[in-house]
C-alpha cells in the first residue's frame, strides 16, 4: 500500500526538520586532522629504519622492527585516507590550514611520511614482501616524496612570504618542516643509487642527492638562526609547543645519516678520487654536526623537562621527540661505520634507547586520544609560556 504525503493542516502542525549536512553526518571528525597527523607515521616508520641501521646485534630485533613498519605502513595508508576525507568534506579548514603560518609548514610531513616508510620498507619490509615489491614500493614512495618535498619547499615559504607575514619574534621550529624533506630525500636516495645500473643514471640519482643535501642543508642554516633569535629575546616557547623544539635535530641528525650513507653509496657511482672524498667528507662533516646535534638536544631537553614541571599536558607536537632524534641514530650509526669508533656505536643505541621510549609513550597516548575524541576535536588555545625570571 502507498503512503501518501500528508497535506492541509497536519502537514502544516508538524514542525520541519532539517537534516544535517552529508558531509557532517559522515566524517565529523576529520575537520581538525590536519598535515601534522603525518608525524605519527615519520615516527613510527624511523624506529623500523633506525633499529635496522643500528651497528649491534639485537636478538629477536629484527622481528619487532618488521611489526613496527607494517604499524608504520597501515598508519601511511590511513592518515593518507583521513587527509583525503578532510580536503573532500572539510576544504574551507584546509584552505585556512596553508593560509596560517602555524600549520602551512607541516605539509613537509606528508614527504616525509611517504619517503621514511618507503626507506623502512626497503631495509624491513622486504623480509615481509620481498626484495622485488620492496624495492617497488620504495621507488614509488620516494619518487612522490620527493616531488611532494621540493614543491612544498618552494612553496610553503612563498606564502610565508606573501601571505603569512608572521610577526616579529614568531619564528618556530616548525618552519623547518618543508626545508628537511629534500634532506629525507637525499638519504633515502642513497639506498638506490646502488641499484641502478652503472653509467649516467647511477651517477645523476647520486649528484641530485647531493643537490638536495645542500639545498636543505642551506635553507636551514637561514632558518635557524631565526628560531634561537626567538628564543633568546622572547623566551621559551608556549609549553604545548615545547617538544617542537626537537625538530631542529631533524636536519641535524639527517644531514649526518645523508652523507655518511651517500658517502656507501659513491664508489660504485663516481670516479675513484671522488668517492674517497665523499668518505672523507661523510667523517669532516658528520662529526662536528653530530656535536652540535647533541648540544641542541641537550637544550630541548633541558626546556621540555621545565614546561613539564610547569604543567606540559598531552599534545601532537609529543611526536617530534621521535622521528628527529631518530635521523641522530642513523647519523651516528653512519659514524661509527666510517670511524670505528665504539663511541658512536654506543650513541647510536643510547639515542635508539630514548627513541623507542618516546615513541611508546607518544603512540599510547596518541591511540588514547584518538579513542576519546580529544585529539580530533578543535584545538584548545596555547598556553602562553611561564616568565623567563621563575
Amino acid at each position: 500500500m502507498a503512503i501518501l504525503p500528508r497535506t492541509g493542516a497536519a502537514a502544516q502542525a508538524r514542525p520541519a526538520v532539517l537534516l544535517p549536512r552529508p558531509a557532517a553526518v559522515r566524517l565529523p571528525s576529520l575537520r581538525h586532522v590536519g598535515p601534522n597527523w603525518y608525524a605519527s607515521v615519520m615516527g613510527t616508520a624511523i624506529v623500523a629504519s633506525a633499529g635496522a641501521a643500528l651497528p649491534v646485534d639485537v636478538p629477536g630485533l629484527r622481528a619487532v622492527l618488521v611489526a613496527v613498519w607494517a604499524l608504520s605502513a597501515v598508519l601511511l595508508a590511513a592518515v593518507l585516507a583521513a587527509r583525503a576525507g578532510h580536503w573532500a568534506f572539510h576544504g574551507d579548514q584546509a584552505r585556512a590550514h596553508l593560509r596560517d603560518p602555524a600549520v602551512a609548514p607541516f605539509y613537509g610531513c606528508l614527504s616525509m611520511a611517504l619517503l621514511a616508510v618507503g626507506g623502512a620498507t626497503l631495509t624491513v619490509g622486504r623480509d615481509v614482501v620481498g626484495e622485488r615489491a620492496a624495492l617497488a614500493a620504495d621507488v614509488a614512495l620516494f619518487t612522490a616524496g620527493t616531488a611532494i618535498g621540493l614543491v612544498g619547499a618552494v612553496v610553503v615559504p612563498y606564502l610565508m612570504v606573501v601571505c603569512h607575514r608572521p610577526g616579529p619574534g614568531t619564528a618556530s621550529p616548525v618552519w623547518l618542516l618543508p626545508l628537511v624533506a629534500p634532506m629525507v630525500s637525499a638519504s633515502q636516495g642513497a639506498l638506490l643509487v646502488p641499484r641502478l645500473p652503472a653509467g649516467q643514471g647511477r651517477e645523476a640519482l647520486l649528484l641530485s642527492c647531493y643537490a638536495m643535501f645542500g639545498l636543505s642543508l642551506l635553507a636551514t642554516l637561514v632558518v635557524l638562526p631565526l628560531v634561537f633569535a626567538r628564543l633568546v629575546h622572547h623566551g621559551p616557547l608556549p609549553l604545548a609547543l615545547t617538544p617542537a623544539l626537537f625538530l631542529v635535530l631533524g636536519p641535524l641528525g639527517q644531514s649526518t645519516t645523508a652523507v655518511n650513507q651517500l658517502a656507501d653509496a659513491a664508489p660504485g657511482a663516481v670516479a675513484a678520487p671522488y668517492a674517497s672524498a665523499f668518505g672523507a667528507f661523510a667523517v669532516l662533516f658528520g662529526v662536528p654536526v653530530t656535536g652540535f646535534a647533541l648540544l641542541w638536544l641537550a637544550l630541548a631537553g633541558a626546556l621540555a623537562v621545565r614546561a613539564a614541571r610547569r604543567g606540559m599536558g598531552f599534545a601532537m607536537t609529543w611526536w617530534a621527540f621521535t622521528f628527529p632524534v631518530g635521523t641522530c641514530v642513523t647519523g651516528a650509526a653512519g659514524l661509527a661505520r666510517h670511524t670505528g669508533l665504539d663511541a658512536f656505536v654506543w650513541l647510536s643505541a643510547a639515542l635508539y634507547a630514548f627513541l623507542v621510549a618516546a615513541w611508546a609513550v607518544t603512540a599510547a597516548r596518541t591511540a588514547a586520544g584518538v579513542v576519546s575524541g580529544a585529539l580530533t576535536a578543535a584545538p584548545a588555545p596555547l598556553r602562553p609560556a611561564t616568565a623567563r625570571t621563575t
